[in-house]
């Protein structure tokens, strides 16, 4: 038996190993079982180069678990170690210092696949730490190296017949939910679903049917087969002339065995040049939604899973998605647990940003009616791209559809191209009407549709701030809500109608109704507008309204600012000109005026609480 030090010059390495070095303690199955991978895939490599000898058998790695003796041991029938690869990979983890340490790996990225730094990570849940193992060269011995978490080891060489390593970790005391069969699958799901080699860990219970030519004689019976945890082959691996529809479907489901939703389609990326990357995205039906799908898609580094947290990697709104992107040049810090800033991240991003746009403009040019079904689902996860890419909003800006009352979409160029005539004021602006709630605002989208005007519908979390960015973006444009003014101010044009009464009779009118408006939220206002508009309306104006709800929506305050509306009198409506001012009573008169203020107020959803139940009341007797 051999007895030495491992090469560093603290004896502090492994606390700081333990503390500092991984955020997660779990992860220390990752780095074990990803390099029983790494030596088995050397070991097919070389089969194939004819450097190993005789056939090379079954390399299935297993993961076993002996709760009795407290150890959990991870197996592996790859390439194996020599006497001299184990003192060069286990006991040379040269540090001077504590601090070179950390200094030295914060930023390594390329750590994957090998012995030594990762291998280290065992020692933040295990007491000791064995390694037996035997080199698939010819000649080679079995080495035992054992350390219990001090630089302290032993090396033994002894007979072994089976080529590999065997990791058996002694599990301490302060981490024995390793030794729970539920904990360890739990991890194997997690960080090795589509490792490319197969993994055991124990068997289970499958129903078979035996062979028979007799239909009606046919039976089944429960065996044991070995519980092989991952798919080695997932479908991202794959070129897309492999797969089908269904295939691209049954993955979404290995990804999300939770998920009942089917993604409304796919997009797989394949690249190899300037870096490696492959992947699935899938696009979810988001409908209304922007924080509720998040964190969906899965960061992998050669099939190995790093993390669901991938804002470094892709555009926050591609975040939206959900899917898979596996790519061995995405830089790593050494315990994989965040990315390296680096120029390769920039042209992943604007990589997948490219492809996922193409994509899109792809599906509309290919089928207009499909892609316009699914715009209800697809609207808010565009916008959201245009709004925060310029070369997204570049490319998206041909497909990015706007939807009037009558359920008609256009993308938005070819909107404005078709309301111009109608809806450009005297500035020469085009004005695009719009609604957020079609049903609350049907008397104004009437009213819009009798005078020619065409209304969109702007009911999306994010059309505030994407209204605010097609005006910014476009010029010459404005979009004005129907409640935003009166419907012959909605667009401003040349001609005005003279109103009916004299200035004197006017001010009248006005005074009668700023004794009955609540002037701390409505400012009163006559216009002379057509006799067939309502008698008394309340708008509420587009800009303090729009940013009041902007803020709003960004969980922000607008200070004490009320919410301002407009009433506006109707000076040429009979019910004003003729019967209000034909009242001799001053009562009746403030009653008249407060009761049209009222239904101005119910017409826009304003009228709430003990006022709406007064009017409802009053209503009745009325008509008694």
């Amino acid at each position: 038996m051999q007895k030495g030090n491992i090469a560093v010059q603290t004896e502090n390495i492994f606390p700081i190993i333990k503390r500092f070095l991984y955020s997660d303690h779990e992860i220390f199955l990752r780095e074990l079982v990803s390099n029983a991978v790494d030596a088995t895939t050397k070991l097919h490599t070389f089969a194939r180069r004819g450097e190993v000898a005789g056939e090379i058998g079954d390399t299935t790695i297993e993961i076993l678990l002996n709760a009795d003796e407290k150890t959990l041991t991870i197996r592996d029938k790859g390439i194996g170690m020599t006497e001299e690869e184990v003192k060069k990979y286990l006991n040379q983890v040269a540090f001077s210092s504590a601090q070179e340490f950390l200094d030295k790996y914060k930023d390594e990225a390329n750590i994957i696949g090998h012995f030594g730094l990762g291998f280290y990570s065992a020692f933040m849940v295990a007491s000791k730490v064995e390694v037996i193992t035997k080199s698939y060269q010819s000649g080679s011995q079995e080495v035992t190296w054992t350390c219990d978490g001090n630089p302290e080891y032993t090396l033994d060489v002894n007979d072994k017949q089976d080529r590999g390593t065997d990791i058996v970790l002694h599990i301490a005391e302060d981490s024995l939910e390793f030794l729970e069969d539920s904990r360890i699958e739990e991890l194997l799901e997690k960080y090795c679903k589509f490792l490319p080699i197969p993994i055991k860990f124990g068997t289970k219970k499958e129903t078979i049917a035996n062979d028979t030519d007799d239909e009606d004689a046919k039976t089944t019976e429960e065996v044991e087969v070995d519980n092989i945890i991952n798919n080695p082959n997932p479908a991202w691996k794959k070129q897309p002339s492999e797969l089908t529809d269904e295939d691209y479907r049954k993955f979404y489901s290995e990804l999300y065995p939770q998920s009942f939703e089917t993604p409304l389609f796919w997009i797989h990326l394949n690249i190899d040049f300037p870096f490696n990357l492959t992947g699935i995205l899938y696009f979810p039906k988001l409908g209304n939604a922007m924080e509720v799908q998040r964190n969906k898609i899965q960061l992998y580094s050669n099939q190995v899973y790093v993390t669901d947290n991938v804002k470094d990697i892709v555009p926050e709104f591609l975040t939206l998605l959900h899917g898979v992107i596996d790519s061995p040049d995405i830089p790593l810090n050494v315990s994989r647990s965040y990315l390296q800033a680096d120029a390769h991240v920039k042209k992943i991003t604007g990589y997948i940003t490219k492809k996922v746009a193409d994509k899109l403009g792809d599906l509309y040019k290919a089928d207009k009616a499909d892609f316009e079904s699914k715009w209800d689902d697809l609207g808010v996860f565009v916008k959201y791209g245009m709004l925060s890419d310029d070369k997204f909003y570049e490319k998206a800006l041909s497909y990015a559809l706007v939807k009037n009352t009558d359920g008609e979409l256009k993308p938005i160029e070819d909107y404005i191209e078709k309301i111009k005539t109608n809806q450009t004021d005297k500035n020469g602006r085009v004005v695009l009407l719009y609604t957020h709630m079609p049903e609350i605002h049907h008397s104004q989208i009437e009213a819009c549709k009798a005078n020619g005007y065409d209304v969109l519908v702007m009911d999306q979390v994010i059309d505030n701030h994407f209204i605010q960015q097609l005006e910014y973006k476009l010029g010459n444009i404005s979009f004005v809500r129907v409640d935003a003014e009166t419907i012959s101010n909605l667009i401003q044009k040349e001609d005005k109608a003279e109103s009916v009464l004299s200035e004197e009779a006017t001010q009248s009118v006005k005074a009668i109704f700023q004794k009955v408006v609540n002037t701390a939220e409505g400012t009163v206002q006559t216009q002379a507008l057509s006799p067939q508009d309502f008698p008394v309306i309340v708008t509420r104006p587009e800009f303090m309204r729009r940013m009041k709800e902007m803020q709003s929506m960004q969980g922000l305050q607008m200070g004490n600012f009320p919410d301002m509306y407009q009433v506006v009198i109707n000076t040429n409506h009979e019910l004003i000109a003729g019967k209000l001012l034909k009242l001799e009573d001053e009562k009746q008169k403030e009653d008249l005026a407060k009761y049209l203020y009222q239904l101005a107020l119910l017409n826009q959803g304003m009228l709430k609480g003990a006022e709406l139940t007064a009017f409802f009341n009053r209503s009745l007797e009325m008509v008694k």
